[in-house]
């Protein structure tokens, strides 16, 4: 095997492969990154057996072969040569070749028919979506899942196709984001969890182009996502997902419009004096005076702020934790949201009018006397 490429396009590619090159794992074959050159093409592949991620590197073919390469020393190696071309080579006994300039490193690697494929995924059913929407999808639900492996599914996101609509959802125990995407072209009803790690890696890898198209091909078992040059495939959760149609009731008694700007900086306020670990709430006092009162309380100090509101229903007073308020309004792009509650012990729902994005966030027990 031998090529030549710029180090910008090899970087680039060991950029986005490498996130599916394993860590952790007694098998040092998926330590490694395999290169595969046949005819005019050279494909970068990692695989860890639960993702696994392949990419065409621009370049030019002199040999073809497969090789693999502990992924470390040859990510270390490409990131420190000069910014010129970079010649690979192998031989026969599995040696590597790296030449750029007057630099030249020879290192030992492993064969290519060691390392394992990607599954072989049957593209029946399908959606295709811009890989803006992809993105911003991701980043408006990541922030809620659990970290916690014991609920393996509360791990990654629900991915449902159904009436021409493709919803997703995350959620932790302690609250629930929701998206909905209308889809240009129907298709069969699809139900799928998706590891949370899998969106994560996918989000740092598709550029967000709004013209650019992602396709996403479902499989029992696997997910795969197709875009330019790139596959990513990963394996799903297994398991029946949460019916979270059971925890999102709409009912509510008080409706409140605010500036999304101005809430977040008051939050973030608030969250000045009040570490994660004092597991401390916000205070939210709707009153009947159209002004919404935050109040911070710690052993730092406190924060007392009022902003304009729009308000339908009565008064309320409830305890929110502040990062997951934050977590919620910091994504969600609009001027003005609108956040629904009824009573102290109730969830809180904030949502759009078509209801594209739902979040639910359960309220914090306070002593409802301290702060009257």
């Amino acid at each position: 095997m031998k090529i030549k490429c710029s180090k910008s396009n090899l970087l680039s590619s060991l950029n986005i492969v490498s996130k599916a090159v394993s860590t952790k794992t007694t098998m040092p074959i998926l330590e490694c990154i395999l290169i595969d050159v046949f005819a005019d093409n050279i494909k970068l592949t990692a695989n860890d057996l639960e993702l696994g991620i392949e990419t065409s590197l621009e370049g030019e073919v002199i040999e073809m072969g497969r090789i693999a390469i502990e992924s470390k020393i040859f990510n270390d190696i490409v990131r420190k040569l000069p910014d010129s071309d970079i010649y690979i080579e192998s031989t026969e006994d599995f040696k590597i070749i790296i030449k750029c300039e007057k630099s030249k490193f020879v290192i030992a690697g492993k064969s290519g028919e060691d390392f394992t494929d990607l599954p072989t995924i049957a593209k029946d059913k399908s959606i295709c979506i811009s890989q803006f929407t992809l993105k911003e999808v991701i980043r408006q639900t990541i922030f809620s899942i659990s970290s916690n492996e014991n609920n393996k599914l509360m791990t990654g996101e629900l991915f449902e196709v159904k009436d021409g609509k493709l919803t997703v959802v995350s959620l932790d125990g302690h609250r629930i984001s929701l998206r909905n995407i209308d889809l240009k072209e129907s298709t069969d009803n699809i139900k799928v969890v998706v590891p949370g790690k899998t969106l994560s890696d996918l989000s740092k890898i598709i550029n967000g182009g709004v013209d650019d198209m992602v396709t996403i091909y479902f499989t029992d078992r696997h997910i795969l996502f197709e875009f330019e040059e790139t596959i990513v495939v990963s394996r799903l959760l297994e398991g029946e997902y949460f019916k979270i149609v059971q925890m999102l009731s709409m009912d509510h008694s008080i409706k409140v419009t605010v500036n999304n700007k101005e809430l977040q900086d008051s939050v973030d306020r608030a969250t000045l004096l009040i570490r994660e670990s004092d597991k401390k709430p916000i205070v939210v006092n709707i009153k009947d005076d159209n002004n919404m009162y935050i109040k911070a309380d710690s052993l730092m100090g406190s924060l007392n702020e009022e902003i304009e509101i729009k308000k339908e229903g009565g008064e309320i007073l409830l305890g929110l934790n502040p990062r997951f308020l934050m977590d919620v309004i910091r994504v969600i792009d609009d001027e003005d949201i609108d956040i629904y509650m009824s009573n102290p012990k109730s969830p809180c729902i904030i949502k759009d009018n078509d209801e594209n994005y739902i979040y639910v966030i359960l309220p914090i027990n306070i002593n409802a006397a301290a702060y009257a």
